[in-house]
């Protein structure tokens, strides 16, 4: 994303003494996205959006935290269908006796295999 946007966009979240207050989730996962995507320096990147060293880092703690509890945008989100996968699901590793598990939020998660849902309920647990 380019940096003027960004900074267009965290500009209407400053109060009367010129700090970003109040950011909303979306954005601050934005932030974080093009600070990871940032090839340049640190000072650049700051100066590019606009924001101070002490207020970038009390936003990235809040974008990291949301990033590690699970609160992506669900926009990020892209379904695969038979048209992405060739036509043909069961080309893929997919059978007809594929497992769905139903998620919180109504997700559902498909495993072609026993073992990676194994594998799955392992590292969530």
């Amino acid at each position: 994303m380019d940096l003027e946007i960004l900074k267009k966009k965290l500009s209407t979240y400053r109060n009367a003494r010129d700090q970003v207050r109040n950011v909303p989730d979306e954005l601050l996962l934005e932030v974080l996205s093009a600070w990871e995507h940032w090839t340049g320096s640190t000072p650049d990147f700051y100066r590019g959006i606009g924001v101070s060293h002490r207020g970038m880092g009390s936003m990235m703690g809040k974008a990291k935290r949301l990033r590690r509890e699970g609160k992506v945008p669900v926009t990020d989100f892209k379904e695969i269908t038979d048209a992405v996968l060739g036509g043909n699901s069961l080309t893929q590793g997919f059978t007809a006796n594929s497992i769905e598990l139903c998620w919180d939020q109504g997700k559902v998660i498909r495993f072609p295999q026993v073992e990676q849902l194994i594998d799955f309920l392992k590292k969530v647990a």
